[in-house]
């Protein structure tokens, strides 16, 4: 088996020196599954992890992304044309079917191709890709196992162990290595061809990135913290601000677990950013709390380019919120919601559906929406993933197995209701959408802010939503 592993990367090698070029690398992000509903409507970002993969081997290895969710892209005849030794694909939840057919297909026209998968769904169930189709699994990416995992390969070598890769050869194994993926700036020019297309919500194009990883507030619903850290860890506002200074697109989503949680970091975002003379929007995640507690410094925010942020306000409950270990109250939401209106910056609200919410509690939601006044408002059922806190606690009311990896998204009702029938609930659920999106969020805020093209496919997600919650509520 060792052998036969050995003589597949010599032929790499050995077609890679008679060709005279360098190993090549093909880097996959899937296509949307029909079967899901997902955000990717309304937020359509760049494929990050791969640009991030791309910085560090662009300069030992041909390396070429292809976009699967950019529409008319032909995976086999890329496979054809381009030729690679090695074709990886990263990957979410709802992701690890599309990869087991695609790394199936891919072997089917060259047994040859090395196979990897990534992504999140490989850091937090790697077993999910324990196939006949997949080579090697990446947990995590570091710029050395990387490096290392790609120099053994060019050299016709055995893969050694290395921290945090999983070889088929050895089972899977691993080395056992706990490790998080290394901050890496990406090469956002290895997506040139499909940037334009690239969107978060109505501002398109808009780019995407991180200035800090990790997060100090561990909710319960939440993986982020699980995946990249407990506790904050800081970019330099130098490296930040240049990586800004040099981002094509007008607009930059900061995916930060949680932007505005340093008060004194983001004044110095402002003086660097006034320094420089940089003019763009910028969009954020942020924290109920965090705003609250800097009413002045929102304001500055504001003025140097802030346009929206995405606050989890989660529950109109202070119970809820207590067991979600939000660190936040009602009362907290609503004096956020003043001080975004007063600061002029939009919030796009999210919120999480209880599954043990009464019809009394769908309604009492209803009238706290129309209180707090979100600009727009994301609604999610309760979605506890199999590697969270959540899991566990709700164990025996799931209403499928982890394995049902299509179904893993945060739209589809997972756990039972306790209070009603599964039907009656996704009737409460698409009640409250419909209300969000007939009467909360404004059509005249969307078209003025974002023109009639935006308005339209917002529209044609929503319309997808609401065909798959009846079909959901008539199978009950």
């Amino acid at each position: 088996m060792k052998q036969a592993r050995g003589n597949k990367q010599g032929v790499v090698r050995d077609a890679n020196q008679e060709r005279g070029v360098l190993m090549r690398v093909l880097l996959v992000r899937p296509g949307r599954r029909k079967q899901a509903i997902t955000l990717g409507e309304f937020m359509f970002a760049e494929p990050i992890g791969l640009e991030c993969v791309y910085s560090v081997l662009k300069d030992t290895c041909q390396v070429k992304i292809l976009d699967l969710m950019i529409e008319g892209q032909e995976f086999t005849k890329e496979l054809q044309d381009f030729r690679p030794d090695v074709v990886g694909f990263t990957s979410y939840c709802i992701d690890v079917l599309a990869v087991l057919e695609l790394a199936k297909a891919a072997k089917k026209i060259n047994p040859g191709f090395i196979t990897l998968a990534g992504g999140t769904q490989a850091l937090l169930a790697p077993e999910s890709f324990y196939n006949e189709y997949i080579d090697h699994i990446f947990e995590y990416t570091t710029k050395e196992n990387l490096l290392e995992f790609f120099d053994s390969l060019s050299r016709g070598e055995e893969i050694p162990p290395i921290a945090g890769v999983r070889s088929r050869r050895d089972n899977y194994l691993g080395t056992g290595a706990k490790g998080i993926n290394d901050y890496i700036i990406p090469e956002r020019s290895s997506t040139a061809g499909y940037r334009r297309h690239y969107s978060y919500f109505g501002y398109k194009p808009c780019a995407i990135m991180q200035t800090s990883m990790g997060c100090s507030t561990h909710c319960k619903f939440c993986l982020r913290w699980k995946i990249e850290g407990p506790v904050e860890q800081d970019r330099p506002m130098t490296e930040v601000i240049d990586q800004i200074a040099g981002i094509a697109e007008p607009s930059i989503m900061f995916y930060d677990n949680n932007f505005l949680y340093n008060p004194r970091r983001l004044e110095d975002f402002c003086d660097a950013i006034e320094t420089r003379g940089i003019r763009k929007n910028f969009i954020c995640y942020g924290s109920a709390r965090s705003i609250a507690a800097q009413p002045e410094l929102m304001q500055r925010l504001g003025k140097i380019g802030l346009r929206a942020v995405l606050v989890g306000y989660e529950s109109f409950r202070d119970e809820d919120l207590a067991s979600y270990q939000k660190q936040s109250t009602v009362a907290v939401n609503l004096e956020a919601a003043r001080i975004l209106k007063e600061a002029g910056i939009d919030c796009w609200a999210s919120f999480i559906l209880h599954p043990d919410w009464s019809a009394k509690d769908f309604g009492e939601f209803r009238r706290c929406l129309k209180q707090l006044k979100p600009e727009i408002s994301f609604l999610s059922p309760m979605t506890p993933f199999p590697a969270g806190l959540l899991y566990r606690q709700y164990q025996d009311r799931l209403l499928f197995p982890k394995e049902a990896y299509d179904q893993w998204s945060f739209s589809v009702v997972s756990i039972r209701p306790s209070q009603m029938s599964l039907r009656r609930y996704y009737l409460e659920v698409m009640r409250t959408n419909l209300y969000v999106n007939l009467c909360l969020n404004n059509s005249t805020y969307l078209v003025r802010k974002f023109g009639w093209r935006t308005m339209v496919r917002l529209l044609k997600g929503s319309l997808k939503f609401g065909w798959t919650y009846t079909k959901l509520m008539l199978k009950g």
